[in-house]
Formats: structure tokens, sequence, C-alpha cells
């Protein structure tokens, strides 16, 4: 290659490099494009599912209640079921409705001063029923010295739920599940540090990381005995993100779970902040 043709050569190799970046530049707007869509389709197709759902819990619960009659014992659990199974519904379509607004950074916090003993106690009554039908033992700790916290109580109590609803799930008749939170941290950053375990199934170490990606399922046959949209855990962790902070677990396969989340502490920080 001669002098003269160097140049020319270097030229046309800035070139390809620039058409390059070009058609990469494309392709990652389209996709985002793409993207865009499939979030506001989950947020419009959610939005539309939940009146009409509604109606049909409604009227459901107008027949149970004998409004309009009474009905047979065989007609109540019938319509007992319908409920059941429409609550459930309108449950999993909230999750996707929450988790499209995740997506579009639509989701706002609204923090106020909150103990967390007041929000567990909440989440706590709210799984009372369930915890009793399957025969567990449901225990609660929340340590003495822990102040009031500036976060979203309504998201928090759907982190919690959503941990504590896992944990019941998971969890075979006899077992054991728990609440704790403490305050950690003394490095001038405290943290509210809440666990919600339990001694069920567990989950392989290797699918750790899996439970929080969304849509996952670690068992994603049509035969699991477990079901819903895959997203519970992914909100979570972007619940917890937007106050600042972190969720993860630690579980082995047959020896139960312990998933953690972490709320920072805003301002001053207390000066009894304990050490982790």
């Amino acid at each position: 290659m001669t002098r003269v043709d160097a140049p020319q050569a270097l030229e046309s190799r800035l070139s390809a490099l620039e058409s390059q970046h070009h058609e990469a530049a494309r392709l990652i707007a389209e996709l985002q494009g793409r993207d865009a869509l499939k979030t506001q389709f989950l947020a419009n197709i959610s939005h539309d599912l939940r009146t009409p759902l509604t109606a049909i819990i409604t009227h459901a619960e107008i027949l149970r209640d004998g409004i309009l009659g009474e009905l047979t014992p065989r007609q109540r659990d019938s319509v007992t079921s319908i409920i059941s199974g429409g609550r459930q519904l309108l449950e999993m379509v909230g999750e996707i409705l929450t988790y499209a607004r995740g997506a579009a950074d639509q989701l706002a916090l609204t923090p106020t001063e909150l103990r967390i003993a007041d929000v567990i106690g909440r989440v706590r009554t709210l799984n009372e029923s369930l915890v009793e039908k399957k025969g567990l033992t449901l225990s609660v700790t929340v340590a003495d010295d822990i102040p009031p916290i500036h976060a979203d109580a309504e998201k928090i109590a759907h982190v919690l739920g959503n941990l504590l609803g896992n944990a019941i799930d998971f969890t075979p008749p006899g077992g054991r599940v728990w609440v704790s939170a403490r305050q950690v941290g003394s490095d001038g950053r405290p943290s509210l540090l809440i666990e919600v375990g339990d001694s069920g199934i567990g989950i392989a170490p290797e699918h750790h990381d899996l439970v929080f990606r969304e849509f996952a399922q670690v068992d994603a046959s049509a035969s699991r005995q477990h079901h819903g949209t895959g997203l519970g855990l992914t909100i979570a962790r972007k619940l917890v993100e937007l106050h600042g902070g972190s969720i993860w677990l630690e579980s082995q396969l047959g020896e139960g779970s312990r998933f953690f989340f972490t709320i920072p502490y805003r301002g001053a920080p207390p000066q009894h902040a304990p050490p982790v």
C-alpha cells in the first residue's frame, strides 16, 4: 500500500464504522420503541381488565351474602370459588399494572414517617387466615429500639405482603414462617433491615438470581403447583430500590428461605444505630 492509498483506506474504514454505528443506534431505538409499546400494552390491558373483574367479584359477593336470595350450600361453595379465583386474577392484573408503571418509570414514592411495627402488624393481620388454614406458625420479632423511618408505607407493605405470601405459599403444613426487623449499620448510614423467612421447600443457589427476573419461574412447567405472573419479586426489588435499599435471599433447596431487604434512614442518623 502506497502512502497515497493509506489515508483512503483509513477513511473507508472510518466510514464503515460510522455506518455500523448508525445501524446499531437505529436497531437500539427500534428495540426501545417495541419495549415501550409492550409496556404500554400491558398497562392498558391491565387497566381495562380491572373494571370487569371487579364487577364479577362484587356481584358474586352479592350472591354469596344472600342479598338476592338464599343459596344452597353447593351454590355457596361454587360462588365462593368464583370470588376466590376472581381475587387471585385481580391480584395478578394488579402486579402486571405495577410492573408496567415501574418499567415506564411511573412509580413514585409517597414517604411519610412510619413505625415498621405498624406496617408489619397490618400485613400479618391480612395473612392470618392463610397461616391458620395451612396450620403454620407465624412469629414476628421487632427490635424495641427501632426509631420511626421516612418511607412509603403502602409500598413497604406491598413488599412485605409479597414476601410473606410467598413464604406461606411455599411452606408445607406444620411449618414455620417468621418476620423480623432491626436497625443495622454503624458507619453513619444506618438502615432498617427486614427479614421474611420460612422452613419451606427452599431455592437452589443457582436459581437465586432467577427469582428476581421479570416473568421468571423456578418451576416453569405447566404442571407447577404454585402459579403467578412471575413479577412479584421483580416488583418488590423495584420498590425497595426506589427507597435506595437492597433485597437479597439466602436459601438452600429443602432448607427453607430467608429474604432480606433494607430501607436506609434519611437525614441525620439516630444515635443508637447498632452494628450489623
